[in-house]
C-alpha cells in the first residue's frame, strides 16, 4: 500500500480510502467486520463513514458498525484514520425537528457526540461537513468546530461535496480567526464525471486541501465490460452524456443532446479496456495526473463496500473485489 499526506497536514493515509457506506443496508455486520479487517492487512488505513449512513430507520447503522468493530480492540481504532459526516437529519421519515440538521453551532455539537458514542471511540480524526448549508454562517460553523478541536472530540474538518468558491469562502473565514480551516474536499470524480476539474480542484489546491473521490468508477459501472444490451439497474442509471470521447468532460450547459461514444466509458472497457486504471496499489509509475492534481495532493478514492469478498484480492490484482465500487488513485491515464 501506498500513503500520502492529507492535503497541507502532516496527517498520512492511505491511497485508497473504505468507503462504509453500504455497512447496514446491504452489507452485514459480520461481512463488514471481516472486510474492514481485510483492508487493514492490506495496508488500508482510511475509513470514511457518515451519520446518517444506514438510512431510512435505520440511520446511524453503518457508524455502530465500525463501533462493534473497533470495541474488538487489537489497536483497530489506533491504526485507522476515521472519517465521519455531519448535515443530514437523523429522522427516520426524512423530516427534522428544529435544529437537528444542517450545520448550526447546536447540531455540530450534538451530531458529533451522537457520532462518538454509535462509534465507540472518544475522537474522529476527520470531521467532514456532508453538503453545504447555506444558511449557517462560517464564522458559526468554525466556532464550533474550533471548540470540538479544543475539546479532543475531533482532529481536523473537511467538506463534501463543496462548490470551488465555497471552499475559498470556508477557508478564508477560517484564516481570519485563526483556524486550520479545511484540509480535505470530498468530491464525485471519475472517468465519466469530471466536473470537479473546472473549479473543485483547483480551490483545493490553491487552498492546500487534499482530494478524496467518491464513486472513483462510477458506481461500479466503469468496472467491466457490460453484456450487449445489459439494462441492470445501476447500469441504466449511470447512463448521462459524457462528451465526444472518454476523456472530454462533459459541458452541462450543452444539455442532453451531446453525443459521442460514451458506451467506452461508461464501461471502462472502450478499446481493450485501456482507457481506464483501477491501480490500487497506487505504484508510484510515470506520474500522468495533471500538475493541480499532483500538487493538490489528492487522497485517495473511497473504496465501497459491497461485499466482503474483494478487498484483498481486489489490491492484489488491482481490480476492484466482486460488489464493491472501489479504485485506484490515478483513475484517467492519458
Amino acid at each position: 500500500m501506498k500513503y500520502t499526506q492529507l492535503g497541507r497536514t502532516g496527517l498520512k493515509v492511505s491511497r485508497l480510502v473504505l468507503g462504509t457506506m453500504n455497512f447496514g443496508p446491504k452489507t452485514g455486520e459480520a461481512e463488514s467486520h471481516a472486510l474492514m479487517d481485510t483492508a487493514l492487512d492490506d495496508g488500508i488505513n482510511f475509513f470514511d463513514t457518515a451519520n446518517v449512513y444506514g438510512w431510512g430507520e435505520n440511520k446511524g447503522r453503518t457508524e455502530e458498525i465500525l463501533g462493534t468493530w473497533f470495541a474488538q480492540g487489537g489497536d483497530r481504532r489506533d491504526k485507522v484514520v476515521l472519517a465521519t459526516k455531519v448535515y443530514g437529519n437523523m429522522g427516520a421519515d426524512g423530516s427534522a425537528w428544529p435544529n437537528h440538521d444542517r450545520l448550526s453551532a447546536l447540531n455540530i455539537r450534538r451530531a458529533v457526540d451522537a457520532s462518538l458514542r454509535r462509534l465507540q471511540t472518544d475522537h474522529i480524526d476527520l470531521y467532514q461537513f456532508h453538503h453545504v448549508d447555506r444558511r449557517t454562517p462560517f464564522d458559526e460553523i468554525w466556532q464550533a468546530m474550533d471548540t470540538l478541536v479544543q475539546q479532543g472530540k475531533i482532529l481536523y474538518a473537511g467538506s463534501s461535496n463543496f462548490p470551488g468558491y465555497k471552499i475559498a469562502q470556508a477557508n478564508e473565514a477560517a484564516a481570519r480567526r485563526g483556524s486550520l480551516g479545511l484540509v480535505s474536499e470530498q468530491c464525485l470524480y471519475n472517468l465519466a464525471e469530471r466536473r470537479a476539474e473546472m473549479e473543485v480542484i483547483p480551490a483545493a489546491e490553491e487552498y492546500g486541501l487534499g482530494v478524496i473521490a467518491w464513486s472513483p468508477l462510477h458506481g461500479g459501472t466503469a468496472r467491466r465490460r457490460h453484456p450487449q444490451g445489459a439494462r441492470g439497474r445501476r447500469v441504466a442509471h449511470q447512463r448521462r452524456p459524457l462528451g465526444r470521447r472518454a476523456g472530454q468532460l462533459h459541458d452541462p450547459r450543452a444539455g442532453p443532446g451531446l453525443r459521442g461514444p460514451a458506451r467506452e466509458a461508461r464501461s471502462g472497457a472502450g478499446r481493450g479496456g485501456a482507457g481506464l486504471a483501477a491501480d490500487a496499489a497506487g505504484a508510484d509509475r510515470a506520474d500522468r495526473r495533471p500538475a493541480h492534481r499532483r500538487a493538490a495532493g489528492l487522497g485517495g478514492p473511497c473504496r465501497g463496500a459491497g461485499a466482503a469478498a474483494g478487498a484483498a484480492d481486489g489490491a492484489r490484482r488491482d481490480l476492484p473485489g466482486p460488489g464493491a465500487v472501489p479504485g485506484g488513485v490515478r483513475l484517467v491515464r492519458r
